[in-house]
């Protein structure tokens, strides 16, 4: 099955997990769709944050949450300790861990969001 762009739903969400300003999602896979991903995969998006925004410190539990970093810079909250991310970086957060993020940089912070259930 291919996915073009085009067709992936982008949905906004304001002050998501009462975080700041807003966070563009680009789902790659629709819940509705009969791919079968659906049933392990909660999210598989990318996220882009403006400069600014953010999403508040959560938990995840019977879940793991992976970030893949793209674009932008900003700190996490990984569990409590604040660590800068880049390009590049992975932050996994799952087993009843927390975790925030937020762009602190100039341009927006993109990266690709997947949560996969047990």
């Amino acid at each position: 099955m291919v996915v073009q762009r085009s067709e992936m739903k982008i949905e906004k969400k304001e002050k998501l997990r009462d975080g700041e300003g807003a966070v563009t999602f680009t789902h790659f896979v629709d819940s509705g769709a009969d791919s079968g991903a659906e049933r392990h995969v909660r999210l598989a998006a990318e996220l882009t944050l403006p400069p600014g925004a953010s999403i508040g410190y959560h938990q995840h539990t019977t879940e793991t949450e992976y970030f893949v970093f793209l674009e932008g810079t900003g700190i996490v909250n990984d569990n409590g300790a604040e660590v800068p991310i880049k390009k590049g970086d992975l932050m996994i957060t799952g087993n009843g861990a927390y975790h925030s993020v937020k762009n602190t940089g100039s341009v927006p912070l993109v990266f690709n969001a997947f949560i996969i259930t047990y």
